[in-house]
């Protein structure tokens, strides 16, 4: 799975997370994409549904700082450095009526202590739905997400690309059974891309459409959520929509024009029950309505635009 075209080399450690330079293709990767300083509004724009954020991040501090710093060197410089509960209290304050809260467990053993932190702020917070996350395969991972559900959470949140698992490994078939036996949805960044040789595998090789369709096909009543419409192949998980009722896709970053190579088809294309508007807040280059701005740009339709900003994440979440 490791990149064998990648030449690494140790920078430092921030916490237990590596910072590392490499060398990609023959060519050394200096800089991050550039942070935009479009304008950013007050509130959601008046005339639109209620909206639900489906792809916000929630992380303590300590892990936090970390990912922020893992960005400023391979992603983009990150625009809102906040805490969770005043990422909460930000989108709301600007009229988001919910927040879906994602987080990930990087590494076994950690789980544990990132679901309870995420109960606590849903404790404090009617406003958010709180998602689980467990590192799959670890030991008493299912035992995790059990006792993560019985405290509240709603959902679990895994990311292929941090954390490098097989779809079809052991460890996720527990996953996926555990989810479907307790109807709590799964939302899994298993879209190809963005794909960075700084990840510690090659997502275009645990990732892919073909594998989702098993996952979704196999576990029939399993709700499974894609974010990024699925990127890159947005055409093709456009026609997964069309063939199973238990997959959904959120818009989080590849409608903004930021991405470099993301060419999406028209929205209005997509199954209008089965998208869901997201943004990735914090870890945004770009203004945090952004997005709200160019789904307003599409002149979808009224009913489309409900449905992509509240109800079908409404639906999916049981809000």
């Amino acid at each position: 799975m490791l990149y064998e075209h990648v030449q690494f080399r140790l920078i430092d450690y921030i916490g237990d997370i590596a910072l590392v330079d490499f060398e990609y293709k023959g060519a050394l990767i200096k800089a991050p994409l550039p942070g935009l300083d479009d304008p950013e509004g007050d509130s959601v724009p008046s005339g639109l549904p209620p909206v639900i954020d489906a792809h916000v991040h929630l992380f303590p501090d300590w892990l936090f700082e970390p990912i922020w710093q893992w960005f400023d060197t391979f992603g983009w410089p990150v625009r809102y450095q906040m805490g969770a509960e005043e990422i909460i209290e930000f989108l709301t304050a600007h009229g988001i009526k919910k927040i879906v809260g994602l987080h990930y467990a990087h590494k076994p053993g950690v789980a544990g202590k990132l679901n309870s932190f995420m109960a606590g702020l849903c404790r404090r917070y009617p406003q958010l739905v709180g998602t689980a996350t467990v590192y799959p395969g670890e030991e008493g991972a299912v035992k995790l997400l059990t006792d993560a559900f019985e405290s509240g959470l709603s959902a679990v949140k895994l990311h292929s690309h941090v954390q490098c698992f097989d779809m079809d490994s052991h460890g996720m078939h527990a996953v996926y059974a555990v989810c479907q036996k307790d109807k709590k949805p799964l939302i899994m960044h298993v879209g190809r891309e963005p794909k960075s040789p700084a990840y510690p595998c090659d997502p275009y090789e645990l990732c892919g459409v073909e594998k989702v369709e098993r996952v979704i096909r196999d576990y029939s009543s399993l709700k499974v959520c894609v974010p990024h419409l699925g990127a890159d192949e947005f055409a093709e998980f456009r026609e997964l929509l069309e063939k199973y009722d238990n997959l959904w896709l959120d818009t989080t970053m590849v409608l903004c024009d930021y991405l470099p190579g993301i060419e999406v088809p028209p929205l209005d294309t997509f199954r209008q029950d089965r998208i869901m508007f997201g943004t990735d807040f914090p870890n945004i280059p770009f203004a945090w309505d952004r997005e709200l701005k160019t789904l307003i740009g599409f002149n979808l339709s009224d009913d489309y635009l409900e449905a992509i900003l509240y109800k079908n994440a409404a639906v999916l979440f049981s809000i």
